[in-house]
């Protein structure tokens, strides 16, 4: 019989009105078993780590990813796979962080949550819930189906890595555009094998010195010399900067003067594109030539959550700034398409 971990970090899911506030207020874990009651019947033994702090996804941090990251390593021989239950609003950034932390990872790690908290009549939680622990025991010759970080909303299976939040208001929270969905629920678990990335090889290594020295440049019509000059002489290591179409930006010299001058500072600058859909391609137009001449790193078709977490992993394992350019163009964990 499988053994599964959940882990549960706090969100929506774990969430009830309080009668006289009327807001929600997070609850124990026993509560959420209270409310489904059909986990009773599922073929597998549910081993439960609960945080003794429950946290809103909006305050997730590196610390907790590493408290994450370390529950993990510490349960490897005894469980088959684990369920996070994330608040969504993070949970991209989470998925994202945990995928290149877990090296050689060939257990799922599922995350999930609710749009609705699960005591609520209509509750997306539930069907969540009991579904990412179908996923995380399923195998198939003994191995397990899916051995990676994922998340797993609406009928949906995502890698973590490629996934992101778009909407707050449908129970469809996530979409993954640039890569095909892993598995779907319906009568049947239906699982895309060939899209299902496997483990490498050798032990679990789990890596945990991530650097938050990170900014973030977002480029929009109009944007002046001194709000790029404050963010490219912030005091941080890397910058992932957000760029127009298939990774274009002015030409402007003071612009273009900028970006040299950081790089040569010895920080790293990555390009990935505004556009959810779609790649960078530095040098197809004349507007992004110059930042790949330059030094530039190319994104390729990363999410905004896998290039920050990346870069703060990247940093972490690395000191010389063309290494780190060099792994950031380089598919690690599934995150990215190489043209």
């Amino acid at each position: 019989m499988s053994q599964i971990l959940i882990i549960y970090t706090g969100g929506t899911i774990g969430m009830m009105t309080d009668p006289v506030t009327k807001t929600l207020v997070p609850i124990n874990f026993e509560q959420i078993m209270d409310n489904v009651p059909e986990l009773e019947k599922l073929n597998c033994k549910i081993k439960v780590h609960s945080f003794e702090q429950i946290i809103d996804s909006s305050n997730m941090n590196p610390a907790v990813w590493s408290e994450l990251a370390a529950l993990i390593e510490a349960n490897y021989d005894e469980v088959d796979g684990y369920v996070i239950l994330h608040g969504s609003d993070t949970m991209a950034y989470t998925a994202s962080a945990l995928s290149f932390m877990l090296q050689n990872l060939d257990k799922p790690v599922i995350f999930t949550g609710s749009q609705l908290p699960i005591s609520a009549v209509r509750t997306d939680a539930k069907e969540n819930l009991m579904t990412a622990i179908e996923i995380a025991k399923a195998k198939k010759n003994d191995k397990s189906r899916v051995p990676e970080v994922c998340i797993y909303f609406d009928y949906k299976l995502f890698r973590g890595n490629r996934a992101f939040k778009y909407n707050s208001s449908k129970f469809e929270a996530f979409r993954s555009p640039n890569y095909p969905i892993l598995a779907e629920s319906g009568v049947h678990l239906r699982f895309s094998a060939n899209d299902i990335r496997q483990p490498g090889e050798g032990p679990l290594k789990v890596h945990n010195n991530l650097v938050s020295d990170v900014a973030v440049l977002k480029l929009y019509p109009g944007i002046g010399p001194k709000v790029v000059e404050t963010i490219l002489n912030a005091d941080v290591r890397g910058i992932v900067m957000e760029t127009f179409g298939a990774g274009n930006t002015t030409t402007d010299q003071w612009f273009t003067d900028l970006l040299k001058k950081a790089i040569e500072a010895g920080k790293v600058i990555l390009d990935i594109s505004q556009c959810k859909v779609g790649t960078v391609e530095l040098g197809r137009y004349e507007t992004s030539k110059e930042l790949k001449d330059m030094g530039v790193a190319c994104g390729y078709d990363m999410t905004f959550e896998a290039a920050v977490t990346k870069m703060m992993y990247l940093l972490g394992e690395i000191d010389d700034p063309l290494e780190v350019k060099r792994c950031l163009e380089k598919d690690l964990r599934g995150e990215l398409t190489e043209s």
